[in-house]
């Protein structure tokens, strides 16, 4: 096994574990939702204490190399930051949190149609071209996402409202990945994460100006309520981030973002040990069904495809 199939393997299996990580802060957002603090409150607080965690270890530069670096990053800030998480937040008042867990399951889907259509050419000569393997294994993928969310217990109803907004949310995720490929390698992952951060803060604190926020640090200083926000900050902001934006540059867009996929299995574990939800088998089969439509959709891993003579 050469070097750069090792190297090839880590990085699918950063991307595995970003995204396993990524499906537990639905259970500590949950948490924390229940303790009182609003979703925008605890989108701030996460990449306001990430931003001071990356900030000490990159503080310099400042700025982009021009001015048009600079808005793209402004676009990150958003896409990837204060509007999805406000897109998807505001969308579990309104819709069942089954909808939303589904319906931003497609995102790789959205991903891959945005990269397709405005890289084409560049999909075709970087081994991401949109196949119907892709698409069939998607298709698998999806239904999986479906039982693991209803985990025996169907119930949908359609809120167009709340089911509109999760699909904004997923389009700003896709639109994020698109975002963070125009960068290329002209600026390192740490920069363009902070960067991700600062204007992640700066874009979300209009939202505070009609609807104030009031720091109870009596609240925050619970060990519950601490351990959880610390959890989103260091782990699934601060460092998840990192690695994702890496992977992305690495790995594509369409074969990072199809491990999106893996979330609702996660999230479903971890509400099991965490929440004493109960497992289904309806749901085992369902997250049997990602993990094969995520692998039917890339081919199989890299280490395990065949290599010619």
């Amino acid at each position: 096994m050469n070097k750069s199939l090792v190297s090839t393997y880590g990085y699918h299996l950063l991307a595995i574990i970003t995204s396993v990580i990524w499906g537990t802060t639905f259970v500590s957002t949950k948490i924390l939702i229940n303790y009182g603090l609003r979703p925008e409150e605890i989108m701030l607080y996460r990449f306001v204490i990430a931003y001071i965690g990356i900030f000490l270890l990159v503080p310099r530069p400042l700025f982009a190399r021009n001015l048009r670096d600079e808005l793209l990053f402004v676009l990150a800030g958003i896409t990837g930051g204060s509007f999805y998480f406000l897109a998807e937040n505001t969308a579990l008042r309104y819709t069942l949190a089954s909808n939303v867990s589904i319906l931003i399951s497609t995102t790789p889907l959205m991903t891959a149609m945005l990269a397709h259509y405005l890289f084409g050419k560049e999909q075709k000569t970087g081994g991401e071209a949109l196949t119907r393997r892709f698409f069939y294994g998607s298709l698998v993928a999806l239904l999986g996402v479906f039982l693991v969310v209803f985990n025996g217990r169907f119930l949908l109803k359609v809120n167009p409202l709340g089911d509109a907004l999760t699909l904004l949310a997923a389009l700003f995720w896709a639109l994020y990945s698109m975002v963070l490929r125009k960068f290329g390698n002209h600026y390192s992952a740490l920069f363009i994460t902070r960067k991700v951060f600062f204007y992640g803060i700066v874009t979300i604190l209009p939202v505070f100006v009609f609807s104030p926020m009031q720091i109870d640090w009596n609240l925050l200083m619970q060990p519950v309520v601490a351990a959880n926000l610390l959890f989103l900050s260091v782990v699934a902001s601060l460092a998840c981030y990192l690695v994702w934006n890496i992977v992305v540059r690495k790995l594509g867009v369409v074969s990072a973002t199809n491990y999106i996929y893996l979330n609702p299995v996660s999230t479903l574990i971890t509400s099991f040990l965490v929440l004493s939800e109960q497992i289904t088998p309806i749901a085992i089969v369902g997250s049997a069904l990602v993990l094969y439509g995520v692998y039917f959709a890339k081919r199989g891993f890299p280490f395990l495809k065949k290599t010619k003579n």
